[in-house]
């Protein structure tokens, strides 16, 4: 099974810059779209799958306000159920968490609230993390969990270009780097670091200032997590930074389940 996951950074403006051929390159049984910045119906596109005639099912949770934030999962797989937000009303506003249900595992697509700018919404982020955490403790008790999606955080110095210069930046401040910690504590794996212990350069956001992608000067934010039992079912874990559409590029897995 191929799961790939991509910050698409609005999708229809990636729709023009090569959405649907990627997506057709790539065959997923399941692409999960981080912030989408639409709501289902503002932009018709195909997603018949590779031979024309597959189906994908499609899930939004978007927003409240317009043209921003949002996520969405296409999956040939019907899930058995499928659920948006965490059900705290506090975090369920902005699009950000949706949980399909299948036979053997859940499937968590999450774009993780930024810290922003002088770092004004740092106090959120850390009752989100621990809301987030929680959430997927609670579903890990009853069957294996896949994470995947933008968690907005560097978690160690190998996961960025410059991490002396950003250490009081949104995303890898020392508090948004132990929630990470303490969620891979929890019971949860990093899927592309378990097998990639030292790769470097590895990167999955890059600034839109000139030259900041051609030179690779970029950080890891995108993640395929995991319950730690389901490593061992792990075939294939990859980063495609030479896909481009976005600030971000797509991250996936293959695993056998």
């Amino acid at each position: 099974m191929k799961l790939v996951s991509w910050n698409v950074n609005g999708l229809r403006a990636c729709l023009k810059k090569g959405f649907l051929d990627f997506f057709v390159d790539v065959d997923p049984d399941i692409f999960c779209v981080q912030e989408t910045k639409m709501s289902q119906g503002q932009a018709e596109f195909d997603l018949s799958g590779p031979n024309g005639k597959e189906v994908y099912h499609e899930y939004w949770n978007s927003a409240e306000k317009k043209g921003y934030s949002g996520t969405a999962i296409f999956t040939r797989i019907k899930p058995l159920s499928v659920f948006n937000g965490l059900d705290i009303e506090e975090h369920d506003r902005e699009g950000r968490v949706i949980t399909l249900e299948f036979d053997d595992f859940y499937l968590v697509n999450v774009y993780t609230p930024n810290s922003q700018g002088e770092l004004q919404r740092l106090d959120y982020r850390m009752k989100w993390e621990d809301a987030f955490r929680e959430y997927l403790c609670s579903l890990d008790k009853s069957k294996p969990v896949i994470i995947c999606g933008d968690l907005n955080c560097a978690h160690k110095e190998i996961d960025l270009k410059n991490p002396k210069t950003n250490t009081r930046n949104a995303g890898f401040t020392i508090e948004e780097r132990d929630k990470l910690s303490n969620l891979l504590d929890a019971g949860f794996t990093d899927f592309y670091r378990h097998y990639n212990p030292e790769k470097t350069g590895a990167y999955t956001w890059w600034s839109y200032m000139p030259g900041v992608r051609e030179n690779n000067t970029g950080w890891r934010i995108d993640y395929f997590l995991g319950s730690d039992r389901l490593t061992e079912k792990i075939k294939d874990t990859f980063i495609l930074p030479d896909i481009y559409g976005s600030d971000h590029c797509p991250v996936g897995i293959e695993i056998d389940l």
